[in-house]
């Protein structure tokens, strides 16, 4: 990152699934602590595939967190606790009013890291996820391998009983390898409704 004169700024870690962006969050924060620099560790609540109380990622990595079930609960524990920077895992999932609470704590001077998928099982963009990406000042966009040709992976494909997901499948799942692989533009599929 840049050296700032003011702090508080947004990062944003995006992509796929399967492309480490929960790892990367993980590491940013680590970092922070040789740096003794206060933070506080925030994932949206529906995701519990690997633990309630960690963001932890598809390789395992984890880090103590908070879990939240709307953006507002976020400053709430702030109330009680100063701290210089604020990540949250899994931001696609959390309301819409997170991408203002992102702008006010950068605007108070703090540090705040975001990640989250930039577009859903259908190819269309996460409007918190799209929304955040605009007001940024940092993005870093992830890639996975694409599981059919190798190829660099930036789609997220759903998959029912090993078969793509119909387009008007509900928007919100949340999963892990049992329905979902990394997949590249080319063999992204997505069964339009008729």
């Amino acid at each position: 990152m840049e050296n700032y004169k003011e702090p508080g700024w947004i990062e944003v870690i995006t992509g796929p699934m399967f492309a480490g962006k929960s790892e990367e969050l993980i590491r940013r924060v680590h970092r922070l602590d040789y740096g003794h620099r206060s933070y506080m560790v925030f994932k949206a609540a529906i995701d519990t595939r690997y633990s309630v109380v960690d963001v932890e990622s598809h390789s395992h990595y984890k880090m103590k967190c908070q879990p939240i079930k709307k953006a507002e609960e976020i400053l709430e524990y702030l109330k009680v606790k100063t701290v210089e920077v604020v990540a949250i895992d899994e931001v696609q999932f959390l309301n819409y009013e997170v991408v203002g609470i992102c702008d006010q704590l950068a605007n108070a001077g703090i540090r705040v890291i975001v990640a989250g998928l930039d577009t859903d099982f259908r190819g269309e963009p996460f409007p918190v996820t799209a929304a955040l990406l605009a007001k940024a000042e940092f993005v870093t966009k992830l890639t996975a391998i694409c599981v059919k040709c190798g190829a660099p992976a930036t789609m997220s494909q759903r998959l029912v009983d090993g078969k793509p997901a119909s387009y008007d499948a509900p928007i919100i799942q949340v999963g892990a390898a049992e329905s979902y692989e990394p997949r590249c533009r080319h063999c992204h599929e997505c069964k339009k409704a008729k």
